[in-house]
């Protein structure tokens, strides 16, 4: 290993020390004086509830660790949004949990929450996954309850979801371990089955205190809304559960005899490991985003066998379109190329193109890959490390807007699963084009290296200084370098935040950030996801000029 593959490392590795430290707090949610008070009340935490759950020794994926990393401030944090969820097996069978973490506001609602619960439900139904709710909380969070109640993708819709998804024939398993009020009320009733943990979970439109209030009736909560009560007299549950670990156990059986579902089919041989050294990956990405690094040596090293059948090599260079084994499954990747390569001109001879940037040649050719792939039945992988489109006079009267419309069309309409890696830059239309968040990949992650926004902080700062100049000085006022200079370090610090891959999770518009070497089991159990969905819808394109 050269001087510049140790400093690459060593930043790396530096960058998986602060997520793995990040993560350790989000670990704790409320803390560990809430987790104990948890368990005096006889209950487990929502992360050991998942943990008791899921099979031992098998693969998982959470999603959303990060969902409301540093917000909310003023309202005392929402680590985690107040909810796990994870990607898991149960008796061998891939589901989703939702566990309510009631450590955090005891588990009540923040926008985040309703956010993050959505996200998990659009998972289950995108890949007819069953969803197992584990249900501790104490409704939507009332100082925010504007921004989590009555809008179409707040707090109702998971009752909405509920009812798709029931006709779907998609398994709902809602287990009541704790509070379940007011208009949450609806969910475990709205699954296909439900228990309830005596003496701990209860279940009622209103507590004790407002019934009270309301009408007047004296009772407490266990009468209310209880398992004696909910079992035995209003039978709205199921099952009535011991505690925690027998509830547990229960969801556990019933998943032991579910049926097998229809595969959609995607191709899949015995998984073989890259023949390169996934360790290494960790020196290649370049201490500083500025610099440039070879893409092949990623792909080399997350492929099975470090092997990948190119498509139109020689051309259109600074996207790589391949097909590979990632885990067995076969898949077609588009890569953003982040070295400065040579490309054929239109007319003859050769051009350098920038590393990072898609041209015209580029996005005509991964438009073709993919609509290729789409005939084939294979998923697709985005590898995105790209500062945007090419500009410029050249790049303009070329018609590279129109290319780019054509890579965006046929990526938009594709219907095998997309999976997006956000390796590096994604800034701007690369964002669209190369399968960001607003165009459905089955799961988009991050490397701690990631960042997202419509422009790098310092090109953004530029701009931003540039206005404020001008228009400071159409006021007459005079503008010293030494302020331009204090101006620009300001926006730059309020930009370069934003496009952290942190503030990112945080907002849902990642599903996790990753150590490296977990990106083929990501891969993996997100294609394992995906066919469990059958294709039903026929590959259009629509309206494309060429």
């Amino acid at each position: 290993m050269d001087i510049e593959q140790n400093k690459n490392e060593d930043a790396m590795k530096l960058l998986l020390s602060q997520l793995d430290q990040r993560l350790k707090k989000v670990y704790l949610g409320g803390g560990k004086e809430r987790i104990a008070k948890q368990h005096e009340q006889g209950k487990l935490t929502a992360r050991e509830r998942i943990e008791l759950l899921l099979d031992k020794n098998a693969p998982s994926f959470e999603m959303g660790a990060f969902a409301g990393y540093d917000m909310y401030p003023e309202h005392g944090g929402c680590p985690g949004g107040g909810v796990v969820v994870v990607v898991g097996y149960i008796h061998g069978k891939q589901c989703i949990v939702v566990a309510n973490d009631a450590t955090v506001k005891a588990g009540a609602w923040f926008p985040i929450t309703g956010k993050k619960n959505l996200r998990a439900q659009e998972m289950a139904m995108e890949n007819r996954l069953p969803i197992i709710y584990l249900v501790d909380s104490a409704g939507v969070y009332l100082p925010l309850q504007d921004e989590i109640f009555p809008d179409k993708e707040h707090f109702g819709r998971i009752f909405r979801n509920n009812a798709v998804m029931s006709s779907m024939g998609i398994l709902q398993i809602a287990a009541v371990m704790g509070s379940c009020v007011a208009g949450g009320a609806y969910l475990p009733i709205m699954s296909d089955e439900a228990m309830i943990v005596d003496k701990t979970g209860s279940i009622f439109l209103a507590g004790s205190y407002l019934v009270k209030a309301a009408i007047g009736e004296n009772i407490d909560n266990e009468t209310l809304g209880g398992a004696t009560t909910h079992c035995e007299i209003s039978g709205v549950t199921d099952y009535k559960c011991l505690n925690d670990e027998d509830c547990l156990n229960r969801i556990r059986n019933i998943m032991s005899k579910i049926g097998t579902y229809t595969p959609a089919g995607f191709n899949r041989t015995q998984a073989q490991l890259p023949a390169k050294n996934q360790e290494e990956m960790l020196g290649i990405i370049p201490d500083s985003r500025d610099k440039q690094y070879n893409m092949y040596e990623i792909i080399e090293r997350l492929v099975d066998e470090s092997k990948h059948d190119e498509y139109k090599e020689n051309y259109g260079k600074s996207i790589i379109c391949t097909y590979a084994r990632i885990d067995g499954w076969a898949v077609g990747i588009v890569a953003n190329q982040r070295v400065v390569v040579k490309a054929k001109k239109s007319g003859g001879g050769t051009e350098m193109q920038f590393g990072g940037v898609i041209y015209s040649d580029s996005a005509d050719k991964a438009a073709r890959f993919i609509m290729n792939c789409n005939q084939k039945k294979i998923p697709l992988v985005f590898l995105q490390d790209a500062t945007g489109f090419m500009v410029g006079s050249r790049s303009e009267h070329g018609g590279i807007i129109k290319d780019g419309a054509k890579l965006v069309n046929a990526m938009a309409n594709s219907v095998v699963p997309k999976f997006t890696i956000v390796i590096g830059n994604s800034y701007g239309a690369a964002n669209y084009a190369m399968c960001g968040k607003a165009y459905d990949p089955r799961l988009i992650v991050g490397w701690p290296t990631a960042n997202i926004a419509v422009m790098g902080g310092a090109q953004a700062a530029k701009v931003l200084v540039q206005i404020e100049v001008a228009g400071l000085k159409a006021k007459g006022e005079t503008i010293t370098p030494e302020t331009e200079k204090a101006l620009y370090f300001k926006i730059k610090e309020r930009y370069d935040k934003q496009t952290s891959p942190y503030y990112a999770a945080s907002h849902l518009w990642m599903d996790a950030i990753i150590h490296p070497l977990e990106t083929r089991k990501v891969i993996s159990m997100g294609i394992e996801m995906a066919d469990h969905a059958p294709i039903t819808k026929e590959y259009k394109v629509g309206v494309i000029q060429t």
